[in-house]
Formats: structure tokens, sequence, C-alpha cells
């Protein structure tokens, strides 16, 4: 995929590396250079340039003499899930070490709690935050945590924004905001594109919790639940901790026997890693569609060759053609050496919402005003294309078609198409 250079960026690359760079591309990034080492090398041209490109219109960013904010931070350090709790505490961190550790104008004290892996050490993570007169809190990774402190969250009146994804059965809410998406979401936004597509069955695949079960039924709905093609294909598979190498033996024989055109899998990060690994090994080769979680972030990099060729449904890729998430991803990339991930951004725009929201409800912010100024909120400038929340409190916002697919010499998820605007 060939990408132009713009007159500006072409000039500061020049002024950085030098005039012959950019004509030996020949106007190109890739006449020459795979995506991901132009990346890399525009990440050279600074963060701080990223840094100021990144601060909202009328946020933090500046010194001031405000008094400090305590934010709060939920997210996994330990356990099956640590993964995506590292990018979800880097896009946070990431945002703030843009802004001069502020938000709003006030200094920030940012505390984690570690989120575990179950929906109880998720909400010991939540009592243990309301202790510490935290003005506002982000993170949570499992939608099974969600649901859990919904109650609490409520009864206790602080803001929290949510930044991965969240159970449909999230209603009513008024503290809870989400600036990732809804569980049903990634299957929503798939369905219509494979249903002008696709002429064969369809072999669904999905597991018995909240989060599976709300992917599943999203694509149902927009596939059209009375479609032949989806009739008598769900095969439930439960998630294990530990899935030895025919755990889904059964699953497998099913799938053989319906003889499908595609699969679509709504399964859990690890158990969908381990059911594409054993599909593979089986010598079935169907093309796999899913939500992006199966092929983000780690996961991909445990799949490795078995991820080739995946097609998902996602917000974001680290490829988006737009000024801020290139200077987003070049600031991610300078900071860890990897290319960010839909839990980094959503974190990321979590930050960038209490930025602004605190900066309204300045220069005495208190949970109540803070969140009274979030639902004031227009449009955010984020690394996935501007978005807006909508009154149940999650995104509107575009959804993509990726494929994995080699990025020079490893694999990455790269953007095909957009797929629909949803929320």
């Amino acid at each position: 995929m060939i990408r132009t250079i713009d007159a500006s960026r072409r000039e500061a690359v020049e002024r950085r590396m030098g005039p012959d760079w950019t004509r030996d591309l020949g106007g190109t990034v890739q006449q020459h250079l795979d995506r991901r080492q132009a990346l890399k090398l525009l990440a050279a041209l600074g963060a701080a340039g990223a840094a100021s490109a990144c601060a909202p219109a009328g946020g933090g960013g500046g010194s001031t003499s405000q008094a400090p904010v305590r934010i709060g931070l939920i997210a996994p350090q330990t356990g099956a899930y640590r993964a995506i709790g590292t990018e979800m505490i880097n896009g946070f961190q990431l945002y703030l070490s843009l802004n001069n550790n502020e938000l709003g104008g006030h200094p920030v004290e940012l505390i984690i709690a570690d989120e575990g892996d179950t929906a109880k050490s998720g909400q010991a993570a939540f009592q243990q935050l309301r202790g510490k007169d935290v003005l506002a809190i982000s993170g949570v990774a499992g939608s099974t945590v969600m649901t859990t402190i919904h109650d609490e969250v409520e009864k206790a009146q602080i803001p929290l924004i949510g930044s991965n994804g969240s159970p449909v059965s999230l209603h009513g809410v008024v503290f809870i905001w989400r600036t990732s998406y809804v569980d049903d979401e990634p299957g929503r936004a798939l369905a219509p594109y494979l249903q002008s597509r696709v002429k064969g069955k369809i072999a669904l695949v999905t597991t018995d919790q909240d989060a599976g079960l709300d992917a599943l039924s999203g694509f149902r709905f927009a596939f059209g639940n009375t479609d032949t093609r989806i009739e008598d294909t769900v095969i439930q598979a439960p998630e294990a901790a530990k899935m030895g190498a025919g755990f889904y033996s059964t699953t497998i024989q099913r799938i053989r026997s319906m003889d499908p055109e595609i699969v679509y899998c709504a399964l859990g990060t690890n158990s969908g890693i381990e059911f594409v690994k054993q599909l593979r090994t089986a010598g079935l080769h169907l093309p796999i569609y899913a939500s992006g979680l199966l092929t983000e972030g780690s996961a991909l990099e445990t799949l490795g060759t078995a991820a080739r060729g995946i097609y998902t449904s996602l917000n974001y890729s680290s490829d988006l053609e737009n000024p801020t998430n290139r200077r987003f991803a070049a600031a991610y990339r300078r900071a860890h050496n990897l290319a960010p991930t839909t839990f980094a951004m959503a974190s990321f725009d979590a930050a960038s919402v209490l930025d602004q929201a605190i900066a309204l409800a300045s220069p005495s912010p208190t949970p109540l005003t803070v969140n009274q100024a979030i639902a004031r909120l227009g449009l955010v400038d984020s690394p996935r294309g501007t978005w807006q929340f909508n009154q149940s409190r999650t995104p509107q916002q575009s959804w993509y078609l990726r494929q994995v697919r080699p990025d020079g010499q490893v694999l990455a998820n790269v953007v095909l198409n957009e797929l629909a605007t949803l929320g």
C-alpha cells in the first residue's frame, strides 16, 4: 500500500533527515521502505511535535498553579489479561507525558489499581480507588467487571470512563462513559459486509461469556436472524484457563461436517488464539472473520503465522491515515518501540476526554461537575478519527475491516476499507 507524503510533512522530514531522503523516495514512503520502517523514521521527528499536536484545544498542556487532582485507572496488571492492561496504562500515561502530566490544567496523581482477571478482583480495584478520593476513574478491561461495578459507580457518583469493550446490558448509566465500544458492535459492523458476499454457510463459534454472546448477537441481528446461512450453526465453546491440544476437537469436527464457506469467531482473546491454532493444525484453512481483538497487539505475536489472512473488524488500526493517528502512533512507537493498539488508543482518548472535561469544570472540579462537563463535549479528535458520545454514552464512530498481511518483515493488521459508522 503506497502512502504519499504531503507538502508539510515532506518539509518536516527534510529538515530532520535532509532533502535527499524524500527525493530518494520519489514522493512516497514505500518506494524503498515498508510502512513500518517509514513510521519509525517519521517518529524520529521528535516527541515535541507530537506533544503539541496531540494536545486538545481548550484542554491541558500548559503549566499552571491549579490544585492537583487524583485520577484512578483500573487495569489488569496480573492474570490472563495483563497485556491488555499494559496497553491501557501505556495509552493513558502517554497522554499525560505529552501534556506536562496535567489534565485540564491540573497536575495529576495517577493511581493504578490491579483489575486482575475476574469480576471479584475488578470490583476490589474499584473499591480501592473509591477510598482514595479520586476525581474520576478510567480503564476496566473486562465486560463482566463493568457489569459488576455498575451499581457501585452510580451510587458513588464518580465518573468512570471505560476504555475497553463493554456489555450491551449496561443501560441507564449516568456516571459511566465508554471511549471504546459496545461488545455487539464488531459483529454489527462486519455482518452487512459478509451478508452481501458469502453464498454458503457460516460457522459461528462463540463462548458462553457475555462479551462473546454480545458479539454473536450483534452479528446475527445485522446479518438477519432467519437467514439460512447462519441457521443452526452456533457452537458454544466454553472459556477455559488451560486448553489442551484437543480442547476444540469436537468443535472442529462439527465445523468440518458443516462444510462452511467461512468461520465467524466470537471468542475471547485467549480461547480464540487456541481455537485458531487447533483449527489450522486440523488442516482447516477456512477464511476466518472475527472481532479485532483476536489479532490485536500481543495476540498477533502469539498466533504468529497462523494469523495470516484473518479478517477482523475494529474501531482502530495503527496504520490509519489521519494526522492525529500519525502523531499518536509516532509518539507511542518512540515510547515503547511497538505499534499502538485499540486498548492504548481508547485509554489515550479517555485521558483526552478527562482533560477537556476537567478544564470545563475548573478551577475547582468535583466528580459531579466533571461528569456534567463530559456531557457537554462535542467532537473528540482521536487517532481512530473524530467521534462523539451518543445518548448511551458510547462513541459514535467508524469501524474498519482489517486483514493480517505481511508489512515488511512482520505480520500486521492492515486496513482494507471502512465498514460502517455505529453508535
